[in-house]
Order: C-alpha cells, then sequence, then structure tokens
C-alpha cells in the first residue's frame, strides 16, 4: 500500500473549549495520511485513477472552517469527510494540532491524532 502526505496544512480557525478561543481564534496545523493503492495511477499517469489529495485539502479547509470545541471532533469529522467524498482511500490518519493553546504554560502545540480504515473503525 501507498501513502500521501499531505504535511503542515496552515489555518486560523475558532476552535477550543472556551469561549474566548472562539472569538479570538488561534493557528492549526494539519497532517494528512492517506493509505491508497497507487499502482494503476502511477502506470496511467491520469488524476482520474488516484486519490485527488487537492480535493483531500479543500475538504479538511471545509472543515477547519467549522467551529468545534474539540480537536477530536475536528479530527473525525475530518476523516468522515474524506472517505465520504474521496474514492480508493483504504485507511487515513489525521493530525490536528493548535498552536500556543491557552493552558497555562508555554509550549509549541497540542495535538491529537485519530485514524480510521474503510470498514469505519477508528483507532
Amino acid at each position: 500500500m501507498s501513502k500521501i502526505q499531505i504535511e503542515n496544512m496552515e489555518f486560523y480557525a475558532y476552535h477550543g473549549h472556551y469561549k474566548e478561543e472562539q472569538i479570538v481564534g488561534n493557528k492549526f496545523l494539519v497532517n494528512l495520511e492517506i493509505e491508497t493503492d497507487m499502482v494503476k495511477a502511477s502506470e496511467s499517469d491520469d488524476l482520474a485513477d488516484a486519490v485527488n489529495y487537492q480535493l483531500a485539502y479543500h475538504l479538511v479547509k471545509q472543515e477547519m472552517e467549522k467551529k468545534s470545541h474539540l480537536l477530536e471532533n475536528i479530527a473525525r469529522r475530518i476523516l468522515d469527510v474524506l472517505f465520504q467524498e474521496l474514492d480508493g482511500i483504504k485507511e487515513a490518519n489525521v493530525k490536528v494540532s493548535k498552536m500556543n493553546p491557552p493552558v497555562g504554560g508555554k509550549m509549541d502545540c497540542v495535538s491529537v491524532s485519530l485514524g480510521r480504515n474503510s470498514s469505519g473503525e477508528y483507532f
């Protein structure tokens, strides 16, 4: 199985448990890994035979524009829409990171990672 990796997609969004986070917003990074069979696309050189990673980015962007309280919810929504809209995904993993989270101390980010397979199982 082959992998498509879309790394460090950057978004400014309004996610968070606290009201202030949903007003002020914050920077988020999203990393996506999609497992798929690339043999046909590698031979044909035809986008119709591949998982369209431009569309995958657009779907992630749409989900990042919807407010959520939890990073876990964002991750699940991203995975669900990818499997709904893109053919050929065997498994996908997403990591959502909130930069400079309001936790009372200095840190770069807090992240959650969630995976899903084509059977609909999360891990």
